[in-house]
């Protein structure tokens, strides 16, 4: 009977440790994928800010048009 019980303990400790492995791969997989996602958002931001400023000239874009 305890030999039994040992045997059964063992079976679900290999697949816990199959699942923890598995989990922490896809945990690093989306770290990564994270990681690229920041890096573009900040490229984006850049690319924006860049924008912002050569379409208006250097002066301010909130700045009201001389004919109003």
């Amino acid at each position: 009977m305890n030999e039994d019980r040992i045997i059964e303990l063992e079976i679900k400790i290999a697949y816990q440790e199959d699942l923890l492995q598995a989990l922490n791969k896809i945990v690093g997989q989306q770290q990564q994928q994270i990681d690229r996602l920041e890096a573009t958002c900040r490229m984006l931001n850049e690319r924006i800010k860049s924008l912002s400023v050569e379409g208006s000239g250097g002066e301010s874009v909130e700045e009201v048009p001389p004919h109003y």
